[in-house]
């Protein structure tokens, strides 16, 4: 190959390489609306959840009948402070079933905002509200 061949395809490689990362690291509006977004706590799509959370999304919205009715839909307090504060009442959790398990488990779902069939947030937690993400994918009942 000549010297003039050889710059170009060089040129062209560090073209692709460019481009190519240009793309990897740029903000993906499809993974994450900026309008349901929450300082401070990482965003999941619904679904790389288990599939048992569009599960309780779908009971929620529907207002149950709920796996745990003593317990689905109650207050949540918030006491970890893992969310950003609200005032009392703001926040409402609901069993995310495990399959296999005996009782609750560690799986919810907490709800933000009114109205409870159709708040305009809804976080997940698999580790019994150690962590949360936020599911800005949820589409409104209707």
């Amino acid at each position: 190959m000549n010297r003039p061949k050889v710059v170009l395809v060089a040129i062209l490689c560090a073209l692709i390489v460019v481009v190519a990362g240009w793309a990897l690291l740029r903000p993906n509006p499809s993974l994450s609306d900026p309008a349901s977004t929450v300082a401070g706590v990482s965003t999941c799509r619904l679904s790389t959840l288990p599939p048992q959370v569009a599960v309780t999304v779908r009971l929620i919205q529907t207002d149950g009948p709920f796996p745990f009715p003593r317990t689905d839909g109650v207050v949540f307090g918030n006491r970890e402070g893992q969310l950003p504060e609200q005032a009392k009442g703001y926040y409402h959790e609901y069993t995310v079933i495990t399959p296999g398990a005996s009782n609750r488990s560690t799986r919810r779902i907490v709800t933000g905002g009114s109205p409870l069939t159709d708040p305009p947030q809804y976080f997940y937690t698999g580790d019994h509200y150690d962590s949360f993400c936020v599911v800005p994918d949820v589409k409104a009942r209707g």
